[in-house]
């Protein structure tokens, strides 16, 4: 018989040898991810890269040193300093104008301004009543308020649905806290906001409001229309009142225009009222107020607004109002 040839990996040469790897050790988490042995300044940094929510929910609990920096100013100039629009320097600079003085036990207003994130936005709940009438606190008169889809689309609104009026004067409003929206009152008063308001008309058909009746403050422009059915017609009112801590009113606005009359026209008439003058438009506008020089000690923004049809049909044919809104804004000059 013939020799057996070696098997290969048995000893001889050229032969297949196993290798065993030994796992590298894990280093300890604790030890990988040990922000505290940073320097402040540089932990400062890398706490300026997280949302602004989860530094107040969970970092500021971690330790002292970590609550300390939350709490800080520092942390959310930091963070505020990276908008390098000239809207974002013009906000880092109001804030470090009017943040009240440090104070160890007091966290710094800042913070909540950022998780919150106020300003530009609307402060309204539910504004096209897309959560029916949640939020809202409401008077029904006639067959009440409704939620109907939008006969005509409204560009930017969150939902394409309006609120509905009936034959008899329906109320609806909202009171905004704005300390409780994250502005805080030094910044309120620091006369570098301005306060905008706006409703919206669901229905192309408008009517031009004379001012005859409407109070309008002084270095304000605001534009005044509204809708309604084709075939009913309608009155509307909006009051909005900036108010103090104690809910007593500052400053005011009100819209209280002409009726629309039944079978109005397919006119679309903006009246611009810092001049009076009547534009045509190919689509329908807001009825808008700006609240400037804003007086100290607002702390609520009252937001009211009526509807009615004048027909008095059962049913739901009066004034339809839609993407209601109050927006906090700095000062444009």
């Amino acid at each position: 018989m013939g020799a057996v040839p070696a098997k290969r990996g048995a000893g001889t040469m050229g032969a297949w040898t196993s290798r065993t790897q030994v796992p590298t050790p894990e280093p300890d988490p604790q030890e990988a991810l040990d922000l505290s042995r940073l320097p402040p300044e540089l932990l400062l940094l890398v706490l300026s890269h997280v949302p602004p929510r989860s530094l107040l929910r969970h970092c500021r609990r971690v330790c002292r040193a970590w609550r300390a920096l939350v709490d800080g100013q520092a942390l959310w100039l930091l963070l505020l300093a990276r908008d390098h629009s000239a809207a974002g320097r013009a906000l880092q600079t109001l804030a470090r104008r009017c943040l009240p003085p440090a104070r160890g036990d007091t966290p710094c207003p800042l913070g909540q301004f950022c998780a919150l994130r106020p300003l530009g936005r609307n402060l309204l709940s539910n504004p096209c009543g897309q959560e029916g009438l949640r939020k809202w606190m409401v008077r029904h008169g006639g067959d009440g308020w409704v939620v109907e889809k939008n006969r005509k689309p409204v560009p930017g609104a969150p939902s394409q649905t309006c609120f509905v009026t009936s034959f008899s004067w329906c109320r609806k409003k909202q009171v905004v806290d704005l300390v409780e929206k994250g502005l805080w009152p030094e910044l309120l008063d620091s006369g570098g906001v301005e306060i905008a308001v706006s409703d919206w008309p669901d229905w192309p058909r408008t009517h031009r409001d004379p001012l005859a009746s409407a109070a309008t403050p002084s270095n304000t422009s605001s534009f005044r229309e509204w809708g309604a059915r084709h075939d009913s017609g309608c009155k509307y009112r909006l009051f909005v009142t900036l108010l103090d801590a104690h809910q007593n009113v500052i400053d005011k606005f009100s819209a209280v225009p002409d009726p629309i009359e039944q079978w109005n026209n397919d006119t679309y008439v903006q009246c611009l009222s810092l001049n009076e003058e009547l534009i045509d438009w190919l689509t329908a506008w807001p009825v808008t107020h700006v609240f400037s020089n804003i007086r100290r000690g607002v702390r609520f923004v009252s937001f009211e607004h009526w509807g009615q049809d004048t027909q008095f049909w059962a049913g739901h044919y009066g004034a339809r109002v839609t993407n209601s809104s109050v927006i906090v804004r700095v000062c444009q000059s």
